[in-house]
């Protein structure tokens, strides 16, 4: 299962894949993981921008989606938010750990 704009088991294995030493793969060529965090960034980004202007249309009828389909997207477009935060936490307690180490 996907979270609108994450997929999280393919976020876990560039995440191992990197923790292994290897180089993080994309589809058909080499992605770095800062290309793979930015698209992750821009899905979300765009799957909040599509449910506020889906709830902005159904709010002025201009739609023929129902409420339950509206608040699906919402609720959709929240989840992959607070995923994408809780990865940015980490990265960062990550970063912080390796920083706090000493040399």
């Amino acid at each position: 299962m996907s979270i609108e704009g994450i997929d999280p088991s393919a976020l876990l294995a560039e995440l191992k894949r990197l923790e292994a030493g290897g180089q993080v793969s994309g589809t058909d060529e080499s992605l770095e993981f800062s290309e793979l965090l930015a698209q992750a960034v821009e899905k979300v980004s765009d799957a909040q921008t599509s449910a506020a202007g889906m709830a902005q249309a159904f709010e002025l009828g201009e739609t023929d989606a129902t409420l339950a389909e509206v608040m699906i997207a919402l609720q959709k477009a929240s989840l992959s938010f607070q995923a994408m935060t809780e990865v940015r936490n980490r990265l960062v307690s990550a970063y912080q750990e390796i920083m706090n180490m000493p040399i």
